[in-house]
């Protein structure tokens, strides 16, 4: 069946336009200009005027729980979240329960996903201190990279032995495949929790947070990571760079024509420490949210493109698991439904274009992981995409919260844009409200 989306403002690769697409068989068959008309008539027409068509969102650093944590989210309740959101696309963390650090937990992933999941996905393998050689067994096609943790873990997932990490770095070279990593050096992180509790006791405010978990913390495993990068010529992938002081190790440029490349959340865009006292440990997340000033830097090295990439680090814990300080409550917080529509602020607020807003959470990811045809509203392409109603106000509350933990650091938060529909595979799965619950997505193909 042909599909005509008619006349939304269409912002893809750069530039703005009012157009129409047409969609047939899961995938962008034209792309219209103005007024033009489609080649051959349509069965079904989508008025789309006065809103805005960008590609599906691709979250390349989610955590959805599954399998083993399903009292805190699942793949289903997820992926539900995230169509609401705009994201059309996703690539899970491997520290669930079992970790993913064999190939049987992998395909375990993928078969529940493919049951479950109503938009696409893939998965990363973890790392470990001795699972390298498990590398050559991956299908690099299918795979989206490897997850290393440097310095901070859950579990045996902390990479620490400099062979190891040196075995990882050349192996991940080898086959092309890019390495994600969390960097925050354990030693200092453990030096500054031993000072800050005997100052504050064994559970200090959760204002501490970014004491504890420290921007030199962040750097030096940062730049750790980028020396082995270097030395191997490794594709690297940082993820959610917390603090400016992390900037300097990064260059500026396009992602494609990177070896490494940065992440920054969204959290880490809209707050910093002083949210702290009004939203406490709702916004507890490794790595800290910082200062105010880090904020900024982060903000302009997105606008400047030190910073390749927007991703969520979307990661549900129930509000019970939150209570405590810095030290006792969990880190982590669900966002992966209200993180687009928190980037779209920004760019009311003109910290950013709408245009860098799709390259950084639309084209980029498909860049870096190289995706195949998608993240981009072109001919040929699958038919991932959102259409967004500006001027709409809402604000978030518990009423139109759909993951399974039922909160949101973004709750009290007024947004200015709606997510009006949300299209997966040429097939809308989310409207006014609603999933479309008969629609499964796709496992991600990656071209290597």
């Amino acid at each position: 069946m042909r599909t005509l989306i008619s006349n939304p403002t269409i912002v893809n690769d750069g530039k703005s336009f009012r157009g129409s697409i047409v969609i047939n068989n899961g995938k962008i068959v034209e792309i219209l200009e103005g007024n033009e008309l489609p080649r051959i008539e349509c069965d079904e027409i989508i008025e789309a005027t006065g809103m805005y068509l960008i590609p599906g969102v691709i979250d390349d650093h989610v955590h959805f729980r599954e399998p083993g944590l399903t009292h805190k989210a699942t793949i289903a309740t997820e992926s539900r979240a995230a169509a609401a959101g705009g994201v059309t696309s996703y690539m899970e963390m491997p520290n669930t329960v079992p970790q993913t650090t064999t190939i049987k937990a992998l395909k375990e992933k993928y078969a529940i996903a493919e049951k479950e999941s109503v938009i696409n996905y893939s998965f990363y393998f973890g790392a470990t201190n001795s699972n390298c050689d498990t590398f050559a067994k991956l299908n690099t096609k299918k795979i989206c990279g490897i997850k290393l943790f440097m310095g901070s873990s859950t579990g045996n997932m902390l990479v620490d032995k400099k062979n190891e990490l040196e075995k990882i770095f050349k192996e991940a070279e080898r086959l092309n495949m890019p390495v994600a990593v969390h960097c925050e050096d354990s030693a200092i992180i453990a030096a500054n929790s031993k000072a800050v509790k005997e100052q504050e006791g064994d559970d200090p405010d959760v204002k501490f947070h970014p004491v504890i978990r420290s921007e030199e913390a962040c750097y030096q495993s940062t730049a750790s990571a980028v020396e082995l990068a270097r030395k191997y010529g490794t594709r690297l992938h940082v993820m959610h760079i917390s603090t400016g002081k992390e900037l300097e190790l990064l260059t500026a440029g396009k992602p494609e024509d990177k070896r490494i490349t940065a992440e920054v959340t969204p959290a880490h865009l809209t707050f910093c420490d002083a949210d702290y006292s009004t939203r406490g440990t709702r916004i507890k997340c490794n790595p800290a949210i910082k200062s105010n000033d880090d904020r900024e830097a982060l903000r302009r090295a997105v606008a400047e493109g030190k910073i390749d990439l927007i991703g969520t680090d979307h990661a549900p814990h129930l509000l019970d698991d939150k209570r405590g300080g810095a030290l006792k409550a969990a880190s982590g917080m669900p966002s992966i439904q209200f993180s687009l529509l928190a980037m779209l602020k920004l760019v009311d607020e003109k910290v950013i274009t709408i245009e860098e807003l799709v390259e950084k959470m639309c084209h980029a990811p498909a860049k870096i992981f190289d995706i195949d045809r998608r993240g981009y509203i072109n001919k040929g392409h699958f038919a991932d995409f959102v259409l967004l109603r500006p001027d709409s106000p809402q604000t978030v509350d518990k009423k139109n919260i759909i993951s399974l933990c039922a909160w949101s650091p973004f709750e009290g938060d007024t947004f200015n844009w709606k997510v009006e529909q949300t299209w997966v595979n040429g097939e809308c799965v989310y409207k006014n409200g609603t999933i479309n619950e008969d629609i499964r997505g796709k496992a991600l193909k990656f071209n290597r």
